[in-house]
């Protein structure tokens, strides 16, 4: 029988939720804290809630950060007063929170990166871009980087495009864009591997992931925080080795507990990391909580302790699929209220598994969609191909009924070419 433990949850904006309502439901205890009021009502209904996170620490067995943006120098202070922390340090959050930094920790370790240059400046890239005319990516840097719509990728030869956009940037943005890099780009796979790691190295297995941010189908439209994930879990392979591996002494030498991520381009000349996330991936811890063979409090225990390398995983693949309504991707207060604040999520017949909620409370055991960006659910499938991860997630989306929701319906295609091109260039072998 699994001990009995305590679980504090510290959020930023009521991310992993989904997380603290399934430990709950595993038998543990737990408390929830949300630092921003305006989404102070996430998880109400579902799980206990507390004002001031910093009252319960002495009581948790386990404290859970969710976030970066200083929530590091959190989570390490109280790791050097004794607590079992999960969360990251200054120089975790730094390498998420600034692109250039996490590139040159990259090259530091010993990693191929893809050129960039960075600027504070308009004016400076224009002239850069005209002077070096390619193929570019534009990526702010600090929280402006958390507008997702801000990230440009380049299209034409001679760098044209992206020009024309840092112009429009300029007259719009320029107070909230005060850094930003300009990425070489290039073309291939874009793939990411990511690990929990325990204090002193990695657990494994390893999770190998297939973001697909676009909001429409055929990877289309503006760029979103998530719109959903595929996965499958595996013993240590190349693509790891060459990447997230070479990070392990450092974050140990940080004594960082938590998950690591790391997103690619590779093609057949090498691997290009693009960015960090030294954090929970939302939808992606939702998903994997469904393909563990042990219970999550579990797993966050080990982890906490540095107690375990090895973790119980399914085999297989995994799909999962968020759930949204207007006017995700978009920050717009008077369109979520007029079309979704409030919205009832109704199942046709009674179902849990699979479900994994997001800004949601309950209200006399009604499900209502809360928060402001329009995040509902995560639907998540599994089987032992990806086709039928895909058959099983989106046969419960069939069961559910939100007003205006809307998803993609092709989370989990580029499985059949991404996997034929990674196996050729010999990135998933295992070594």
């Amino acid at each position: 029988m699994t001990t009995k433990r305590n679980y504090l949850f510290v959020s930023t904006d009521g991310l992993h939720v989904d997380c603290a309502w399934r430990i709950q439901r595993e038998g543990h205890e737990v408390r929830y804290c949300i630092q921003n009021q305006a989404e102070a009502d996430i998880g109400d209904g579902f799980v206990p809630k507390v004002d001031d996170w910093r009252e319960h620490t002495d009581w948790a067995d386990v404290i859970v950060f969710d976030d970066v943006l200083g929530e590091g120098e959190k989570a390490a202070a109280l790791r050097a007063e004794g607590h079992a922390v999960i969360g990251g340090t200054p120089y975790t959050d730094r390498l998420e929170d600034d692109r250039s930094f996490g590139q040159d920790e990259l090259k530091k370790a010993g990693v191929n990166i893809l050129p960039y240059k960075e600027f504070t400046d308009f004016d400076s890239a224009i002239a850069h871009v005209r002077q070096h005319p390619k193929r570019y990516v534009i990526k702010p840097s600090g929280e402006a980087q958390n507008i997702k719509r801000l990230l440009f990728v380049g299209m034409e030869e001679d760098g044209s495009d992206v020009v024309r956009v840092l112009e429009a940037y300029k007259r719009v943005w320029s107070e909230t864009i005060k850094v930003f890099q300009l990425q070489q780009q290039v073309t291939g796979v874009e793939v990411a591997v990511g690990g929990f790691f325990n204090g002193s190295e990695f657990m494994e297995p390893i999770n190998i992931n297939f973001e697909h941010k676009k909001l429409l189908p055929g990877n289309v439209g503006p760029a979103t925080g998530e719109m959903g994930t595929s996965m499958f879990w595996t013993p240590p392979n190349r693509l790891y080795r060459e990447t997230l591996a070479k990070m392990a002494p450092k974050l140990k030498e940080e004594g960082f507990v938590g998950y690591m991520d790391v997103n690619c381009i590779v093609n057949g000349h090498g691997i290009y990391p693009l960015e960090f996330t030294a954090r929970f991936g939302y939808p992606t811890i939702q998903i994997m909580s469904d393909g563990l063979n042990m219970p999550l409090a579990d797993l966050f225990h080990q982890m906490a302790a540095g107690s375990e390398k090895k973790f119980k995983a399914k085999k297989g693949f995994q799909v999962g699929v968020r759930l949204v309504v207007p006017p995700y991707p978009f920050k717009d207060k008077e369109t979520f209220e007029s079309y979704s604040k409030g919205a009832a999520i109704v199942f046709k017949r009674p179902q849990t598994e699979g479900i994994h909620i997001h800004d949601v409370r309950r209200v006399n055991d009604e499900w209502l969609v809360t928060g402001g960006a329009g995040l509902a659910l995560v639907v998540s499938g599994l089987g032992p191909t990806m086709k039928d991860a895909q058959k099983q997630a989106y046969g419960r989306i069939k069961n559910i009924l939100i007003p205006n929701m809307y998803f993609r319906d092709d989370i989990g295609d580029r499985w059949a070419d991404d996997s034929d091109r990674l196996h050729t260039w010999g990135y998933l072998r295992e070594v």
